[in-house]
């Protein structure tokens, strides 16, 4: 009669397995975390924030000038992949950076987020209004546009 429950060997084998695959997805984890960080102070947000799950799409949107119902979008499997996509674009715009850096922070972001962030890279602002998310844009030209709206003095 044969005892299956009491392999000592098997579990410690599943253990070691498991850390093995743990210790690099951690230090992958950190690596990111710290470039996020770094990108979240060159924006003038809290660096700590890119380490709170949700707060730091939260920041990330704020960031890129987008409003924060995105989370939703972003947290939303049907839509999750092509806004988060979108959000990086605009953090690199943000940046002054290109599409190819976006393919980077999609696709390499435990590479890319320490460039962005430790790197020489300046903020430059929201690239969402620069894009005319948050003011209307005028069809015919700057010079005849009229603001509906004029600041009063």
């Amino acid at each position: 009669m044969e005892n299956y429950g009491s392999d000592a060997g098997f579990s410690a084998m599943i253990a070691a397995m498991f850390l093995a695959c743990l210790i690099p997805i951690i230090i992958v984890y950190v690596i990111t975390a710290a470039g996020m960080w770094k990108t979240f102070e060159k924006a003038g947000k809290p660096g700590w924030a890119a380490i709170i799950p949700i707060y730091n799409t939260i920041v990330m949107l704020e960031i890129v000038g987008k409003p924060i119902w995105w989370v939703f979008l972003i947290i939303f499997p049907c839509t999750s992949f092509i806004f988060a996509i979108w959000t990086f674009n605009l953090l690199s715009k943000s940046f002054g950076q290109s599409e190819g850096f976006t393919i980077g922070l999609v696709l390499l972001p435990y590479i890319f987020f320490p460039i962005l962030g430790f790197g020489n890279y300046k903020y430059l602002g929201p690239s969402a209004s620069e894009a005319g998310g948050l003011k209307p844009r005028d069809p015919f030209g700057p010079t005849n546009y009229q603001d509906p709206n004029p600041p009063q003095a």
